[in-house]
């Protein structure tokens, strides 16, 4: 079980911020502490996640919120990065895209995304979902202590 006396650490990947303001409300609204470190594109992802350059002393996330349409490194390729590397792996990645597409859901799924989820398009929508995904993921279910 997490650690309650520190706040939980998300990661959002996401290049539209008025989604990422939408994400910080909507983490807000949940009564659990968490720290959100929002990054605008693959390759920042991974610096982050590989702890590289300015992210040389990035936590580790507890959760990792994944939009697939990115500049430059696609969120396919964070996700593959990602679920490639034994210390890292252990971390769900919740891909958080607009997309629909079948083949999008079911290549996520392949690269092993912990679930998908395809981002309302009204505010009250998206608020909602980013607080039932922090419920899930940090109320109900249970994760192993990462290093």
């Amino acid at each position: 079980m997490l650690n309650r006396t520190r706040p939980i650490e998300i990661l959002l990947v996401e290049d539209n911020p008025a989604d990422v303001r939408l994400v910080e409300e909507g983490l807000n609204e949940t009564k659990i502490r968490n720290v959100l470190h929002a990054v605008v594109n693959g390759k920042q992802a991974l610096d982050f996640l590989f702890r590289r350059e300015e992210h040389a002393e990035a936590p580790r996330p507890d959760l990792i919120l994944l939009d697939l349409n990115l500049p430059g490194i696609s969120g396919h390729e964070v996700l593959a990065a990602v679920k490639g590397d034994d210390g890292l792996k252990a971390i769900p990645v919740v891909v958080l895209t607009s997309s629909e597409a079948e083949n999008e859901i079911r290549r996520a799924y392949e690269a092993h995304a912990n679930c998908f989820i395809s981002k309302p398009v009204d505010f009250t929508g998206l608020i909602e979902v980013v607080a039932r995904i922090e419920r899930f993921w940090f109320s109900t279910v249970r994760l192993p202590k990462l290093t």
